[in-house]
């Protein structure tokens, strides 16, 4: 019984792939009771207070709240130190922190898992805004084998004199598949086999708390993020984090704010009480986007769509790709999410030139917090394979049916 109205084929469909995920439902209800602990733990050994949700103004001198966040952080992630900060603008600018922490001039920067994804290309090489390279950093790639695996043989070879060592988890807009902490541990020993002093850093957006460990424990130096992804659990509005050793984070503090002061300035204001209680209700809400990407992909598969991953196929992010296969078929499955959204409903979206992209996107995302894509989002480039990249769902039951109405939406232009 549903409140909206589906045809019969879109009904069936979706019962169907609905009794395909119940098997792997069980097993994300498992891991988000597990990381649920973790969390509650976390907090309760850095003895988290009501005093420490307050913000404070100015310079942010002694603020215990922002400080203990970094300590609940760093045990969640299993890191040495973490530096959580509403004034990250977004997952992008946390990752440029990072790299212009740690890497200097003459230094080398080596992409392990293939290109960067497509925000990161002017901040290692663009011209005129104040790009690595403009400072003198160097940068190479290890492709991707045919698969879209890691090429292990070319990373033992082109890591050797190498300062950092980065891999992306997810797959970007891309159809490889994502790394689970399993492979990164295997990349991050082959790197270790050549090369002990680099420092491996891994862009863990979209990861977090999507297995029961994160890559700091299989040897990652540093790992990085946004709060308006996983661990904000779409109440954090804004910010970012860092985490690994704590020399590393230091040097990145000094970075974010300036030498000599880094992280002992820059005031919470009113952010922290969103960001720990985001970070409390991260397990559920990742757990929700799980099942909302397996329902996915079981959904579009009963419709005859390809999906990556597959419904049945182990999860390491939140993400799913749908291979649609047209423009049109793309542009109406934006529309249909975007009208099962709690916010802007109304709206419809349409590709637009957004600043770092090669290609027009289009984005669906009626959200609470701008850009969220812990909430049901949907974005791809309009060029081939004429793939969607969906994420996000607070909740399973209105991550389902934003994926219905996006079917019924293509059924009724035809294209289905």
């Amino acid at each position: 019984m549903s409140v909206f109205e589906y045809s019969e084929r879109i009904a069936s469909a979706a019962a169907s792939a609905l009794e395909k995920c119940r098997y792997r439902f069980e097993e994300l209800n498992a891991l988000a009771e597990l990381n649920g602990e973790r969390v509650l733990k976390a907090f309760i050994d850095n003895k988290v207070s009501e005093a420490h949700l307050k913000g404070t103004t100015g310079y942010g001198y002694g603020d215990d709240g922002r400080d203990r966040l970094d300590a609940v952080f760093a045990q969640v992630l299993g890191a040495e130190d973490a530096l959580v900060r509403h004034n990250f603008v977004n997952g992008t600018h946390a990752l440029t922190v990072a790299l212009f922490g740690v890497l200097r001039t003459g230094d080398t920067l080596l992409s392990l898992t293939g290109a960067l994804y497509d925000t990161l290309q002017d901040v290692v090489s663009g011209i005129g805004c104040g790009s690595l390279s403009e400072f003198g950093v160097k940068y190479k790639q290890a492709e991707l084998l045919p698969d879209g695996t890691p090429d292990y043989e070319k990373i033992t070879e082109m890591a050797k004199e190498c300062r950092v060592a980065y891999i992306q988890r997810s797959r970007g807009y891309s159809l490889r598949p994502s790394f689970d902490v399993g492979t990164i541990e295997k990349i991050i020993k082959t790197v270790r086999s050549v090369n002990k002093s680099c420092i491996i850093m891994v862009d863990n957006c979209y990861g977090e708390l999507a297995e029961d460990i994160e890559p700091t424990a299989v040897g990652a130096d540093l790992i990085v993020g946004s709060l308006i992804k996983n661990l904000g659990g779409g109440i954090a509005e804004t910010g970012g984090y860092i985490a690994g050793k704590h020399e590393l984070v230091e040097q990145c503090a000094y970075r974010l704010t300036c030498p000599g002061s880094g992280r002992e300035v820059g005031c919470s204001l009113g952010q922290l009480r969103g960001m720990y209680m985001g970070l409390f209700h991260a397990p559920e809400a990742v757990c929700a986007a799980l099942k909302t990407s397996v329902f996915a992909a079981a959904f579009f598969g009963e419709l005859g769509f390809e999906a990556f991953p597959k419904y049945d196929e182990k999860r390491t992010d939140i993400i799913a790709a749908l291979k649609l296969g047209t423009p049109e078929r793309l542009i109406a499955f934006c529309e249909g999410i975007q009208s099962g959204s709690p916010v802007d409903s109304f709206v419809t979206p349409e590709p637009w030139d957004m600043p770092g992209y090669d290609s027009k996107v289009i984005m669906a995302a009626g959200a609470f917090t701008m850009g969220s894509s812990i909430e049901l989002s949907a974005d791809a480039p309009l060029r081939e394979p004429y793939a969607v990249w969906l994420q996000g769902g607070l909740t399973f039951p209105t991550g389902k049916t934003g994926l219905m109405l996006a079917a019924q939406r293509m059924e009724e232009k035809g294209l289905l």
